[in-house]
């Protein structure tokens, strides 16, 4: 495991913004040097969660049915219902879709998160860092999962969130409730 001060994420890329009132979708595509089936196991396998993901799930999320999601900074599980599991292309859970498509020996993975506009920019940034960390995971070179109010101390999330704000034209708010922590 490398030391994450090492660390740095690239600059905001491959994010858009679909529009809905208060509600917005965050639409961020990565792809990724891995296979569908490996980076399957990573969006659903507990133990790989707890790596990258900015929550703890107590249960698989490769199968339909509820598990209950903990995320980082928050006492509360939350039961979730897994509407879609639908290995290794499609896996859907409350506000969440991820979508797999095998791509030049690797995996295009998208992810479709709906997030109040005032923290798109919020969850932009945190998402790009738990896609870096994962990455990285499935490289075999780990490093430690940064999410949450630790994320957000870096100046690596504050670049992030700077960017994505200008990217898609907004203001971001200076504190964020405890809903908006995520991820």
């Amino acid at each position: 495991m490398i030391d994450r001060e090492q660390y740095t994420p690239g600059p905001a890329r491959g994010a858009q913004v679909r529009k809905d009132g208060e509600k917005w979708t965050l639409i961020l595509a990565r792809e990724l040097r891995h296979s569908p089936e490996k980076v399957w196991e990573a969006l659903t396998d507990p133990a790989h969660l707890r790596e990258w993901a900015p929550f703890n799930a107590e249960g698989s999320l490769g199968t339909v049915g509820t598990v209950k999601l903990t995320w980082v900074g928050t006492p509360t599980p939350l039961e979730t219902r897994v509407t879609r599991a639908d290995a290794p292309k499609v896996l859907e859970y409350n506000d969440t879709r991820w979508e797999l498509e095998a791509f030049a020996g690797g995996t295009r993975l998208t992810l479709w998160h709906n997030i109040d506009r005032r923290f798109i920019a919020w969850g932009a940034a945190g998402w790009h860092i738990c896609f870096d960390v994962l990455e990285r995971l499935l490289a075999g070179d780990p490093i430690r999962r940064m999410v949450g109010a630790e994320a957000m101390k870096s100046s690596s999330w504050q670049r992030l969130n700077a960017e994505y704000a200008k990217q898609f034209g907004i203001e971001t708010p200076n504190k964020p409730p405890q809903a908006a922590q995520k991820p």
